[in-house]
């Protein structure tokens, strides 16, 4: 989708077709051939295929993490200022630093602290906002990426706002990046024929937020607080809140994360029940959790579905005799221990072969490798197989989770680079 371009006080923004689009201009504007880039070990696939375009070498900063609910959370500023520092020791300076707040569990990071570290040594920050466009449209959300200070900030104007799918905007803030290197960016990456039903939603979600922005939000805010002060007086069933991230400024309040251990449900199965037996969707699935998201269209009835079927699934299992606490013995994310053979952008090029899932530990990766959703690889091309990922992907694949990116989806066979 060709741009379009919008202007505001000091700020630009240019209407892309996709998230995946916006994260691969971002990182290509800031990033040469040979520069390195500080980013989480789970960002978003789109980050990992923008280094395979523009050549840029990841500084990988591995996310806070709470094994109970087996989430990741966000990145601190003193995990970036240690990473910055590291890269100096090198004789090297980040071209950019990539952080994603908030997370699709709505953990939100602390971006003005983050973009005043990285401006002091004059580095441009890239948010990865996609769950986060509606953020500063009401008091009680945390503020946006481009209210913090963030340079480059790419929103999926449709996952919680109202355009259509697949439509998403670009913002730009400050001097630090070339807007006419953003713009080249996006030429090379977009289609020349870009599609006008999409960018029309696009303006009519912002004309529908601009209407009312201090009030658009007070329903689903209503809903979304109601609904959690009653799940946690569900038995059984946990809230995600900030006690396992206190590190973080906060958590979206339209997120609700729900944990099932001690129903002796994982998240696929309690999913599998909540919407086999109650017609309730989720937005995401884990092996502890789910995660639902509330938006400007939750009505009252949805809520209180949701929340009937969790008093169903809760009376059900709750004192079933096969009911166990059911945590998992993971003491760090599945990413924790990576090693870099090669960078992206040699290995997604590099001459390839299939070997089988035995054969492959030890080997350097030729695909990427996670379960969706929500994107996040496990394994990335370059990084070497180790037990620890293959285990976690097997275990999560058993449980039911898809896995995209493989070639063969079952993981019987793994494609390794011939290095």
């Amino acid at each position: 989708m060709q741009a379009a371009k919008l202007f505001g006080s000091s700020e630009t923004w240019f209407l892309v077709g996709g998230t995946t689009c916006g994260i691969q201009a971002a990182i290509m504007a800031t990033c040469s051939p040979g520069e390195h880039i500080i980013l989480p070990r789970n960002s978003h696939i789109s980050a990992i295929s923008a280094m395979v375009l523009s050549g840029a070498i990841p500084k990988y900063i591995l996310p806070e993490y709470d094994c109970k609910w087996d989430i990741a959370g966000g990145v601190t500023p003193s995990q970036v200022g240690k990473a910055i520092k590291e890269l100096q020791m090198d004789g090297k300076k980040p071209a950019a630093v990539f952080i994603t707040s908030p997370t699709y569990h709505g953990i939100c990071s602390d971006l003005s602290d983050i973009s005043q570290l990285c401006h002091a040594y004059g580095i441009p920050v890239i948010v990865d906002e996609a769950h986060g466009a509606h953020l500063g449209f009401h008091p009680q959300m945390p503020h946006s990426a481009i209210k913090q200070g963030a340079d480059l900030v790419v929103q999926s104007t449709h996952k919680v706002l109202c355009s259509l799918t697949q439509s998403s905007m670009l913002h730009m803030s400050g001097s630090i990046v070339d807007r006419e290197r953003i713009c080249r960016c996006l030429q090379t990456l977009q289609s020349t024929s870009p599609s006008y039903l999409l960018l029309a939603s696009l303006d009519a979600a912002r004309a529908q937020l601009g209407e009312n922005p201090g009030t658009v939000f007070n329903k689903a805010l209503e809903l979304a607080s109601e609904a959690s002060t009653i799940i946690k007086t569900i038995p059984g069933i946990s809230v995600l809140d900030l006690l396992s991230f206190n590190e973080f400024p906060a958590i979206d309040p339209l997120r609700l994360t729900l944990g099932f251990w001690s129903l002796g449900l994982s998240g696929y199965e309690a999913d599998d029940i909540l919407d086999r037996d109650h017609g309730v969707i989720s937005e995401l699935v884990g092996t502890q959790s789910i995660t639902f998201a509330i938006n400007l269209g939750t009505c009252r009835e949805h809520t209180q579905r949701l929340v009937s079927g969790l008093k169903k699934l809760s009376m059900s299992f709750l004192h079933s005799k096969t009911t166990e606490m059911r945590v998992e013995s993971r003491e760090h994310a599945p990413f924790n221990d990576i090693c870099i053979s090669l960078n992206p952008r040699d290995a997604f090029f590099a001459n390839k072969r299939s070997v089988s899932i035995k054969e492959s530990l030890g080997k350097v990766c030729g695909e990427l490798i996670c379960p969706y959703p929500p994107g996040i690889p496990v394994i990335i091309p370059g990084e070497v197989i180790t037990e620890k990922a293959l285990n976690y992907l097997l275990d999560v694949r058993k449980k039911g989770a898809v896995i995209t990116g493989a070639s063969d989806s079952h993981l019987s066979s793994i494609v390794i680079c011939d290095v």
